[in-house]
Parts: C-alpha cells; structure tokens; sequence
C-alpha cells in the first residue's frame, strides 16, 4: 500500500510539472498563431499577460520569433507593438538571421529602417556570413544601403560562402556601378565622421 501511495505521489508530482509546460507550449502556439494571423487582439491578450516572455517565442522548426514572422510580411505597426513589448531585436532564426537581415533580403525600407532605429546590430551576420548590407548589396537597394551605411555597416565584413564582402560584391555586379559608388562615398563619410586614422 506504501509503495502504491509513493507511485500514485510521484505520478501526481510528475503531472504537475508537466501541466505548466504543456500549457506554455500550448500558449506559445497560440499566440504564434495570433501573430501569424495579425489577429492583435488575440496577440495582445497574450502580450500582456503579466511576467508573459512570448514575445520571444520562437516557431520550434524554424526558430523564427514573432519578430520575424512580422518582418517577412512586411508589417511596421506590428515591428512597433513587439517592440513595446520587449521584442529581442537580435534575435536569431534557425540559419542565424535577425529581423534586420530579414529586411534587407525582402527591400523592406521601413523594417530596415525600424529595427535600426530600435537598436538592431547592423553588422550582426547569419550562418552563412551574410550580413543586411551584403542582401542588400546583392539585391542593389540603394536606399537600404545608404541608410545601412550611415548606421555603420561595414562593407568590407566578408561572409563564410564566398568569402566576399559587400563592397566585392558590387565591384563583381556590372550592374551595381551606382552601388559601388554609395559604398565609396559611405567609406569617405565615415573616415570623415572618425577622422584620420594615425
């Protein structure tokens, strides 16, 4: 009887761990879901929860936080919102891209702009090296690269792939001539801003 009451105990405390975290992955779900859908009222209703961390929840396959779920759609108000919540803005998916890298890759000025103002690293890279200037490079969004210049990026980061940088990739693009030029002209401004090195 006293060995059926400590298995029937232990079973007990076992469920009752167990409960919590299958409510949290149950709610993480959820509100995923809510912000996939863009349904804010089912998003906030879980936002502002007290002691609530889901802001950062990430998909479990793709390592995606709501961050990027919004940034791939290209939604501001919604950068905005997580923002006020906490959001990390340097949070990293499942091939280490951050919002901003995101941005860059998709030409969303606004996120690019955004996610700088609220403190993205510029010169964060992915897995594969990629930095946004390097996406942006590649995709010759000047006004991305303008803006991502002036915030500090460094053309001259090279990536794991190719082992090339922003500024090589443009000088390989024939295309790219006015790309070139802004990264020439973003080096001056710097050196300018920092002075002469000694």
């Amino acid at each position: 009887m006293k060995r059926l009451t400590a298995t029937l105990a232990a079973l007990l405390i076992g469920l009752g761990l167990a409960m919590p975290a299958a409510a949290q992955m149950s709610d993480r779900y959820e509100f995923l879901k809510a912000v996939k859908s863009a349904d804010g009222a089912a998003a906030l209703e879980f936002l502002t929860r007290p002691g609530s961390t889901l802001v950062n929840a990430h998909d479990p396959d793709t390592r995606k936080t709501p961050l990027h779920i919004v940034t791939e759609r290209r939604d501001a108000p919604w950068i905005n919102l997580l923002q006020q919540h906490g959001a990390d803005i340097n949070a990293r998916d499942a091939n280490g891209n951050t919002a901003l890298i995101t941005a860059a890759g998709l030409r969303f000025l606004d996120g690019v702009r955004l996610l700088l103002h609220y403190g993205a690293n510029v010169n964060a890279a992915n897995d594969s090296g990629e930095t946004a200037l390097i996406k942006a490079v590649q995709r010759r969004d000047l006004d991305s690269i303008r803006i991502l210049l002036k915030a500090g990026a460094d053309p001259d980061q090279r990536d794991s792939i190719a082992g090339l940088s922003a500024r090589e990739y443009a000088e390989r693009d024939p295309r790219a001539r006015r790309v070139q030029e802004l990264i020439e002209q973003g080096a001056v401004e710097q050196e300018e801003v920092v002075g002469p090195s000694l």
